[in-house]
């Protein structure tokens, strides 16, 4: 009878286990810290802010420099129309021309040749140009016609007297020979002189209405004849060996 009577109490309870109720969460596990990211997270931060602090003092201590906008042969100087302006940062280590003193670079030359966007340093510039002894810079402005194509600093020259009258010069730079002479012995007035500066022509530049600049390193004995025959405009280029 007592067997029957606990088996009935027990009927109405459900096999299934009870589970939490709504309200309860269950435990989430704890995280999981990693301090080697963190430090390097505030060593990126670091670094970054340290790089910006450089870029704004490098920036407070540029100075304005002369740049040169063409190309100066040597002996010759700087103009108005051949420098501009340019901020750099200041460096102890290098001589640059401060803008202020372009008015007292123009009294000075160029010991060699300055090609187009250099920046000037004094190291550039001297009383005159720096030519061997026993030599001589002779400056030529050359028509279309009376020098090679592709003609480069360095080359080696002949250099000949072309068109005028005839003429008969003394000294050992040679003899004119008659008008319009290209060729001959006596037409010569430089067998081999060095092309120390020559205006670099662009690819586009298809017609230049100027003459082109040339400066000619020869002896002295030779400087005299060659710069009267380019002030009339009668000298002509040609390669020669050793090119």
């Amino acid at each position: 009878m007592k067997i029957q009577e606990r088996t009935g109490a027990g009927a109405g309870r459900s096999a299934v286990p009870a589970g939490p109720s709504v309200g309860d969460r269950l435990p989430t596990p704890p995280r999981e810290r990693k301090p080697a990211l963190a430090a390097l997270a505030v060593l990126l931060i670091l670094v970054g802010a340290l790089g910006a602090t450089m870029l704004v003092l490098q920036a407070g201590d540029r100075i304005e420099v002369v740049k040169i906008t063409q190309d100066i042969p040597a002996g010759q100087a700087v103009t108005d129309s051949n420098t501009t302006s340019v901020m750099v940062a200041e460096d102890p280590g290098i001589d640059y021309v401060k803008w202020s003193q372009l008015d007292a670079l123009k009294k000075l030359k160029a010991v060699t040749t300055i090609p187009g966007g250099a920046v000037a340093v004094g190291q550039m510039f001297g009383e005159g140009a720096d030519v061997p002894e026993g030599k001589s810079l002779v400056g030529l402005s050359l028509k279309e016609g009376q020098y090679p194509a592709g003609l480069k600093s360095g080359a080696t020259v002949a250099a000949y007297r072309v068109g005028g009258t005839s003429r008969s010069d003394s000294g050992d730079g040679g003899t004119g020979g008659s008008s319009g002479s290209t060729g001959g012995g006596d037409a010569v007035i430089v067998e081999k002189a060095v092309v120390d500066y020559v205006k670099e022509t662009k690819g586009d530049d298809l017609v230049s209405s100027t003459n082109l600049p040339v400066t000619l390193l020869v002896d002295d004995a030779q400087a005299a004849a060659l710069t009267q025959a380019a002030s009339n405009g009668e000298v002509a280029l040609v390669l020669v060996t050793g090119n």
